[in-house]
């Protein structure tokens, strides 16, 4: 018989709302494997909000500040609280590692050791704690899923069907901004595309940066990750696509059930990769090392050793390819 944990702790503490997303697969995996357990989170705001409309998760704690040494004090506390029989971590710095292991009756702290450089960061999850024996054979396929409840599942159609309407072309989303410049796709290049889509009939919705002067479509309207989840939901349900950079509003939409078409640069679509359509850009570019993506020359500063104008790797995927892809997932209606 499996071992079975009653209390669980789970500490994502990599500040991105993508990288708690996925981690989603692995705290959906323990949770059914541990019927009744008390799953617990530490992680980072805004992402959190997604975690505390789970069922699966019954509390989520935060770091209190932004000053040095907040995560692993977010980390004590939530070990004082309550004493885990099992901690899982993907964070790695601040000896948070060491502070599990001595508080858990049994921790798991790094599931980043010995990634290949072909194999996803969650397929790479999912793998270690099933080897560890905390995962079923099942759960080592399961990808991402936020729960969007019934509340924001209405408020999104709602949403959609105001900005929308009963176009018979499925709505597409443009996520143009990106938590990290070396991820921005070129702004002549969403122009391009957005031209091309609205040729074709689509219409056109946009999160991230807006250009009054030269809008690329219409802004979903502002709120919480729930509440955009809702929306992608809506997309979803209309046969939609949501097209942006390897960023976490796009794995978002991807978790929500919409059918995505990702734009990879610096970061290597097979470890980084979302399912439904990964573009790769400069897929030979020498500087990309897939397991080691913060040592890249590129990776900061956005200074590409290629092009001193910008990213060559964002560059050179071309509209053309973007707007083939688009049509060839647009129309399937998801969950």
């Amino acid at each position: 018989m499996p071992d079975r944990y009653a209390e669980i702790l789970v500490v994502d503490l990599l500040g991105g709302i993508g990288d708690l997303v996925m981690l989603l697969p692995a705290v959906h995996g323990l949770a059914r494997r541990n019927p009744g357990a008390r799953m617990r989170v530490v992680t980072h705001e805004p992402g959190a909000e997604l975690v505390r409309v789970d069922p699966a998760v019954i509390e989520v704690r935060t770091p209190r500040h932004g000053r040095p040494g907040a995560e692993r004090a977010a980390v004590a506390e939530a070990l004082a609280a309550r004493r885990p029989d099992l901690a899982v971590t993907t964070t790695r710095y601040d000896d948070i590692p060491e502070l599990l292991e001595a508080a858990a009756a049994r921790a798991v702290t790094n599931l980043w050791r010995n990634p290949p450089p072909d194999q996803s960061v969650g397929g790479r999850y999912l793998e270690i704690l099933h080897a560890e024996g905390l995962l079923s054979d099942t759960d080592r396929l399961a990808r991402p899923r936020v729960h969007v409840d019934e509340g924001a599942r209405r408020a999104g159609e709602r949403v959609l069907a105001r900005l929308a309407g009963a176009s018979p072309a499925p709505p597409v989303v443009l996520v143009t901004g990106a938590g990290m410049a070396v991820k921005h796709w070129p702004r002549g290049h969403w122009r391009r595309l957005a031209g091309a889509l609205a040729r074709r009939g689509h219409p056109l919705l946009t999160v991230g940066p807006v250009d009054p002067a030269r809008p690329l479509g219409t802004p979903l309207p502002p709120g919480d990750l729930p509440t955009l989840a809702g929306q992608f939901a809506a997309v979803a349900r209309r046969g939609g696509v949501v097209v942006g950079p390897d960023t976490g509003p796009v794995r978002l939409a991807a978790a929500a059930g919409a059918a995505t078409v990702a734009l990879f640069g610096p970061t290597d679509a097979r470890r980084y990769g979302m399912g439904d359509v990964d573009l790769q850009g400069l897929p030979d570019c020498p500087h990309r090392l897939p397991t080691a993506i913060t040592e890249q020359p590129c990776w900061w500063q956005a200074r590409c050793p290629l092009d001193p104008t910008g990213p060559a790797c964002m560059a050179d995927l071309a509209p053309d390819a973007v707007r083939d892809a688009v049509a060839a997932v647009s129309g399937r209606a998801r969950r």
